[in-house]
């Protein structure tokens, strides 16, 4: 076994994808504790142009083939089951993603190594990995080991800093033919989802709503506060379940992660679902009329009030400011 940690690379259109750089910086640091290094693993066609992007990494694989130039399931597995058999690292980091809990799955049992999801956490300790799982929806963090010691880790969006593996660099590639076939499985083609009129993700000040705006009517509330801040209004799963703002709007496991400057959580009781999709914010100020909320744990400031007193109230000081 070696102390390696190998990070698979999720990209689209030439672009990597921003959990690969989460995974890549978190890589780096367990690489250190494990006296390894880290390998990006890239599976494609003409995927080796993205290695100075992935300046974090000590090697890059560039695995290409007809198997692999779109991704299916079978393919990516079949591709990397003898390079991960042959590499034999201490860890093989996936992004717990559409794409990744297949590919992870896949890869734990095609070589029989243990599989660990939900990962928001992961620690070296005395040479062997410990991991932090959510579990029963984010309402449990569990702290599993791998006997064998080694395995494969899931992790969840968001749960490290993407800014530690966005580093510059020309790490050593190595381009491999893709082994194996997609088993029968053809990609015909991609359907991008709808965009909505708002990329909530790239938005530094977000005000976000919940059950207790109570209905659709109300929310022009909180557009009037994000129009005088500069902002865009966002949602809890209720909210867009109901139908009153579309699935591009919606924070949380199940929607967006956000990372603003600013995060005003209106009515929003904070569930851990909810509350995986913005922890990432630099401020995050709650507004809620019950005051045993758990969006007040995840908040810097918050207010115990109404908040169909409270956002005219904002909307109006900031308007006199502006």
């Amino acid at each position: 076994m070696s102390n390696d940690i190998f990070v698979l690379i999720e990209h689209r259109d030439g672009k990597v994808s921003e959990n690969a750089y989460e995974l890549l910086g978190k890589a780096r640091s367990l690489a250190a504790a494990a006296g390894g290094s880290v390998t990006a693993l890239v599976l494609g066609q003409g995927v080796g142009n993205m290695a100075s992007s992935l300046g974090a990494a000590n090697k890059v694989l560039a695995v290409e083939g007809d198997s692999v130039a779109q991704f299916t399931p079978t393919g990516y597995v079949n591709a990397l089951t003898p390079i991960v058999e042959t590499g034999n690292p201490l860890l093989t980091l996936v992004p717990n993603t559409a794409v990744g809990i297949d590919v992870a799955a896949g890869l734990s049992a095609a070589l029989k190594l243990p599989l660990a999801s939900y990962a928001i956490g992961i620690e070296i300790a005395d040479g062997l990995p410990s991991i932090v799982c959510q579990t029963l929806g984010g309402k449990i963090n569990t702290e599993v080991g791998f006997t064998v010691g080694r395995g494969i880790v899931a992790v969840n969006g968001g749960a490290f800093a993407a800014d530690d593996g966005r580093i510059e660099g020309q790490p050593l590639v190595e381009t491999l033919s893709a082994s194996g076939d997609a088993a029968g499985v053809v990609f015909k083609r991609f359907i991008e989802p709808e965009s909505g009129d708002v990329d909530i993700t790239k938005e530094d000040i977000l005000i976000s709503v919940g059950r207790g705006i109570e209905e659709k009517d109300n929310i022009e509330l909180a557009e009037e506060l994000a129009e005088a801040m500069g902002g865009a209004v966002c949602a809890s799963r209720p909210v867009v379940d109901a139908g009153w703002l579309p699935k591009s709007r919606q924070v949380g496991k199940s929607g967006q992660t956000v990372k603003p400057k600013l995060y005003v959580a209106v009515g929003i009781s904070g569930a851990p679902e909810h509350l995986e999709g913005m922890r990432d914010a630099e401020l995050v100020i709650a507004i809620n009329s019950d005051a045993s909320a758990p969006i007040f744990g995840a908040a810097h400031y918050g207010v115990v009030g109404d908040l169909f007193d409270i956002l005219p109230a904002l909307t109006e000081k900031i308007g006199e400011a502006g």
